[in-house]
């Protein structure tokens, strides 16, 4: 009798489950069908993935995923995308987003994992956009107001929302005025000149189109989107080929330059330092002059791949064991030595672009962040310059580094206030500039200038907001500097007196590229 009782009750629990799970079921569905992922999908591409990632992995931006966020209440995401983060690239989005599109995102942001995301060359073909089907009927030569393209600067404008009309590239002539502006949409990140051809200019999106240009004209001829997210390109030295590489999908692309159409995709993958299989995010891209190589960095597998453009199938060659987490790089100015940051080593690696293999370490400071580089002549000595974020908790004391370009060998290590970005050399300027970056909490919107004679920071400007990327002009009279976050500015100096000679209203600049580069090869030469 009792064991009949037992089972009667156990029957009755298992269906009150049951008829719980479906209710919770049925209000589970309720709510998953209020909420509508596609238009959630839609809302983030178009206001946060060129910063955070069309994945939400993390790009320029950190990741917005289920961890990261798994402990925050819903109303502390919600406040954080209104209200902005200061002194960062994120601003306040209660003044572009309602109060239900902010609360859609923060939903989407903590009920759903990041995002696995494909685009393959079927993809990549599909997404081109032609905007001057006959380039025949374009002009012969630049206007007047444009003058020599090698005297062209290329600033980035990202804009405030990293989208929309204010995400453009903006190009000034030799007298600092403004003679063309491309509206990429997406936030631009990196412009590359063709060194064989001058009227074409390629940009690269944090959205991850790149864009043909016409500089004689000043206009979009053909884009193409060659994946999500990623920052590189670069050009080949005989103008056939752009290279590009992306985060999401783990690739890098070769496009015809002409067309922009892929003629090879690669999947970038293969062992770490550690001997770990891994997909890696395509660190910086670079063309050299020498046997018209370019080079790839594989940012996590910590792998150097040269491509070979000079044969028809683009051979590659794999070198392995380069350094832990790499990133920025440039060339010495015979483009015979690629040299390439380590974050994670505090090294600058020197791969041999003959010998195809890595032949020196150079010790520099903590978490090397070199920017386009910069090699300059400085007496009967060629003298690189690498700078260095000053991160990590180990880290003692901030500093540029400074080597011998032919033997690599360390200089000196040249005390500066900060973590710096990028430095800035030219054989007419006094002084190596550099941008200081992060200050342990103090105000970072200083260039600080290392005389060339004495290898010391001999004086500081204070350019008014965050500041990063100086670049000198093509004749290195000015110093171009952009004034980022709370000044919102381009900073135009003299290169020898230091003094500000003009300023430009500019929606967060960004990056700064003279024209002159590729016949450099290197900044500073």
């Amino acid at each position: 009798m009792k064991t009949n009782k037992l089972i009667s009750n156990v029957k009755h629990s298992l269906v009150a489950l049951s008829t719980l799970g479906v209710l919770l079921g049925t209000i589970t569905n309720a709510l998953a069908e209020d909420f509508d992922k596609s238009a959630a999908d839609a809302l983030y591409i178009e206001n946060c993935a060129s910063c955070h990632g069309a994945d939400r992995g993390g790009f320029i931006g950190p990741a917005l995923t289920i961890e990261k966020y798994d402990m925050m209440p819903i109303s502390g995401l919600e406040a954080m995308i209104a209200e902005g983060t200061a002194n960062t690239l994120m601003p306040p989005w209660k003044h572009r987003l309602n109060k239900q599109q902010i609360n859609t995102l923060a939903k989407l942001i903590k009920d759903y994992p990041q995002e696995d995301l494909k685009w393959d060359k079927r993809d990549i073909q599909h997404s081109l956009i032609i905007d001057v089907a006959d380039e025949s009927k374009l002009p012969k030569k630049p206007s007047k107001e444009i003058g020599k393209i090698n005297d062209l600067m290329a600033v980035i404008s990202r804009g405030t929302y990293s989208n929309g009309k204010d995400a453009k590239v903006v190009f000034f002539n030799k007298k600092n005025e403004i003679v063309g502006e491309i509206i990429t949409r997406d936030a631009p990140h990196v412009i590359n000149f063709d060194p064989k051809n001058r009227r074409w200019a390629y940009i690269k999106t944090d959205g991850g189109r790149v864009f043909k240009v016409d500089l004689y004209s000043m206009q979009i001829v053909r884009s193409i989107k060659v994946g999500y997210t990623g920052p590189s390109l670069a050009v080949s030295y005989d103008g056939k080929y752009v290279a590009t590489g992306s985060f999401v999908p783990n690739s890098a692309v070769i496009l015809d330059a002409k067309t922009l159409m892929p003629v090879k995709v690669m999947k970038l993958e293969g062992l770490d330092s550690d001997g770990k299989y891994v997909e890696s995010n395509s660190g910086s891209i670079t063309a050299s002059p020498y046997n018209n190589m370019i080079a790839f960095t594989l940012e996590d597998s910590g792998q150097v791949w040269l491509v070979d453009t000079m044969k028809e199938d683009l051979p590659i060659t794999k070198i392995r064991n380069v350094g832990r987490h790499l990133h920025d790089s440039f060339l010495t100015p015979d483009g015979k030595n690629f040299i390439v940051a380590a974050y994670d080593d505090n090294k600058l690696a020197v791969i041999d672009l003959e010998k195809k293999e890595k032949i020196k370490d150079i010790e520099a400071g903590c978490t090397p962040h070199t920017g386009s580089g910069a090699i300059t002549k400085i007496g009967s000595k060629l003298i690189g310059f690498g700078t260095n974020f000053g991160s990590g908790s180990s880290c003692k004391k901030t500093v540029v580094t400074a080597f011998d370009a032919k033997t690599f060998d360390v200089i000196k290590q040249i005390e500066v206030s900060g973590g710096t970005e990028s430095p800035a050399a030219h054989p007419k300027a006094p002084y190596v500039a550099v941008d200081i970056i992060s200050d342990k909490g103090k105000k970072d919107g200083r260039i600080e200038f290392i005389d060339k004679k004495t290898l010391e920071v001999v004086k500081t400007v204070d350019i008014g907001g965050h500041s990063h990327f100086p670049e000198y002009t093509a004749n290195g009279k000015y110093l171009y500097v952009s004034s980022g976050y709370q000044g919102n500015k381009l900073v135009i100096l003299d290169s020898k007196t230091l003094k500000t000679v003009k300023t430009v209203d500019m929606e967060v600049p960004a990056g700064i590229f003279s024209a002159a580069r590729p016949d450099n090869v290197v900044v500073g030469n």
